[in-house]
């Protein structure tokens, strides 16, 4: 049999029983911007679910005030609902994802 164009060397045609073990690669900690990354991904959605107003007419009031936009109690509403569905809903996926991981 020939060997793969791509593992044509005379160590590939070897019994696997010649070959030495695969180095161990080490486990290298995450650098300092990838663990603060990873603390405010899991802090957003917290913070934005403590900080989002009770009622529909509070947050078309701070909208107002903070961009001068004006919204209806209606789209205040839809908009709130989306912000909570939204951060539950990334949360859930980063939990998930950090179980699989463990």
């Amino acid at each position: 049999m020939k060997p793969h164009c791509c593992c044509g060397t005379r160590e590939a045609t070897r019994p696997a029983a010649s070959l030495p073990p695969p180095a161990e690669v080490p486990s290298q900690k995450p650098s300092l911007l990838k663990r603060l990354g990873n603390g405010i991904r899991w802090m957003l959605p917290g913070a934005i679910l403590i900080l989002i107003p009770k009622c529909p007419m509070c947050l078309a009031a701070y909208i107002a005030l903070g961009t001068g936009i004006g919204l209806s109690v209606t789209t205040a509403q839809y908009l709130r609902t989306g912000l909570i569905a939204g951060c539950i809903l990334s949360l859930a996926y980063m939990l998930v994802k950090q179980l699989k991981r463990v």
